[in-house]
């Protein structure tokens, strides 16, 4: 291994811009998981390899290119990924604002990744501030530019998934070959490369134990999803629907190293669709329960993929939240996109079931769906009611770079955050000053996110969520949640963004 650096990944600090001062104490600092799996790959090559998480070390953009510069590696990936498919998108201009300072002062060579990237390559090119844009997982793509950076060469067209200037030309190659045996050529998060005491889990994640949000990570099991969900743009890295699992007895060294080296109680797996496949998710909760481990585990299921087999072995292994995308109170509005085809007794059975094993809920709902009016929004609302479950996020439709959505609102005409005018890719963000949903068919944009806004605050308010919150996780967690909702999110005047 060489003496100089020769790769830097960056994750660019957002946080205050995304969730505004709900950055402060409440939203989660999540390990960059793509960096660590990448930075593994790349090391076991022979390459020297270090990490810069701005957000867990809490650098200004100015602090995090001052930094890179500092570190004077041969190759910067500024890795745009996140907490969510969103999350790539509107963690946009946070990269672009650190590149940019890091332009002033040096010209080391920079690249891109992340969802966002790998939906919209040649416009991020053209664009963006970076010198290289990657399409696609990554791993190769790095490994390729870093062999012609060092070599001194400057041929980069056998470079799979590389966007790159030719003069004023944009190239781009084909992506990669997905890689098709993870567990050899993934084969572990490069934990050693991160300050693992400086993640902090979310907040309902830990109503059990407040005190332990910093004992937290965030562990892969699979990648990629078999759903085509028209909202989401989770895919677009992987080139289309399809899942590969890590063993569990790959999954269950990483458990072993985060619990035994590092201490870790609360881990998220971020999987698209943990809850799925039987042998996976049963293997993984035997090696847990055989080992006594006492953990703290959420992840995410589907109403339809929750099976009565599963549950008791979840809930012993230390899973004690599912997250289920619920999306819409209406059925009509959920088969309008391409979700799900259950009903609602089918969602208050589920959920029912997962909370009679000792499971809590998180459910996901979405409004302002192409087909969503006044009166299936509220809907949805009445059915988060009453599923009262322990935590529901409640989000806003947005068309996603990369989702079948996007390309459906850019042929209709809707507006959309990128359009000339509007905020830019932070109008994405659920949480941000600039939001700016998707508008239906039926609303603008402004009543989409005025309902949404007012839902939340009637779900958290709610006296028999209050009741249910204090009977499960006591008073403690009752004023935490009061202090939540104390929290105004503020929005651009609506005026400058309402849409027809």
């Amino acid at each position: 291994m060489s003496g100089k650096l020769d790769l830097l990944l960056v994750t660019p600090p957002s946080r205050l811009e995304v969730y505004q001062e709900l950055s402060n104490s409440l939203a989660a600092i999540e390990p960059p998981v793509w960096s660590a799996l990448i930075a593994e790959f790349i090391r076991n090559r022979g390459y020297a390899v270090s990490i810069l998480d701005a957000e867990a070390e809490g650098l200004d953009h100015q602090q995090t290119a001052n930094a890179i510069v500092a570190a004077n590696p041969i190759l910067t990936i500024f890795v745009i990924y996140g907490q969510q498919p969103s999350a790539s998108t509107q963690c946009m201009p946070a990269g672009r604002k650190t590149c940019e300072l890091l332009n002033i002062s040096t010209d080391l060579p920079t690249m891109v990744m992340g969802t966002h990237a790998s939906a919209l390559p040649q416009r991020t090119l053209i664009e963006e501030p970076y010198t290289y844009v990657c399409q696609g997982e990554g791993p190769y793509t790095v490994l390729g530019l870093l062999e012609v950076l060092k070599s001194g060469r400057r041929s980069f067209a056998d470079i799979p998934g590389l966007w790159y200037l030719e003069g004023e030309i944009p190239r781009g190659n084909p992506p990669a070959d997905k890689i098709k045996d993870i567990d050899t050529e993934l084969p572990r998060q490069a934990w050693d490369l991160l300050d693992m005491s400086k993640y902090q889990a979310h907040n309902w994640h830990c109503f059990d134990d407040l005190s332990s949000r910093g004992s937290y990570a965030s562990l892969q099991t699979s990648l990629g999803c078999p759903y085509k969900c028209s909202f989401c743009c989770i895919n677009a890295p992987f080139g289309g629907a399809g899942i590969r699992y890590w063993s569990s007895t790959a999954v269950m060294r990483q458990i072993e190293e985060l619990v035994e080296k590092y201490g870790v109680k609360n881990i998220k797996i971020p999987d698209e669709m943990f809850v799925l496949n039987k042998a996976h998710v049963l293997e993984i909760c035997d090696g847990i329960i055989d080992r006594g481990y006492d953990l703290n585990i959420w992840a995410y299921a589907r109403v339809d993929t929750v099976k009565d087999e599963f549950l008791e072995k979840l809930k012993r292994a230390g899973f004690n939240w599912l997250g289920i995308g619920i999306e819409s109170g209406s059925k009509f509005v959920r088969d309008g996109v391409i979700k799900g085809r259950f009903d609602e007794q089918d969602i208050v059975g589920t959920v029912k079931k997962i909370r009679a094993h000792g499971i809590y809920v998180g459910a996901n709902y979405i409004f302002g769906l192409p087909d969503d009016t006044q009166e299936t929004m509220r809907e949805t609302l009445d059915l988060a009611l009453h599923l009262n479950t322990e935590w529901a996020n409640f989000y806003c439709a947005m068309a996603y770079p990369g989702s079948p959505l996007y390309a459906q609102a850019k042929e209709h005409g809707w507006q959309l955050p990128d359009d000339p005018g509007g905020p830019g890719w932070i109008g994405y963000s659920q949480h941000a000053f600039e939001a700016r949903p998707l508008p239906t068919h039926h609303l603008t944009a402004t009543e989409v996110l005025d309902f949404r806004d007012k839902a939340f605050n009637a779900y958290f308010n709610n006296p028999a969520y209050l009741q249910m919150i204090d009977k499960k996780f006591g008073s403690d967690v009752v004023e935490h949640i009061r202090g939540m909702t104390a929290h105004t999110i503020r929005r651009r005047h609506h005026g400058q963004f309402v849409s027809a």
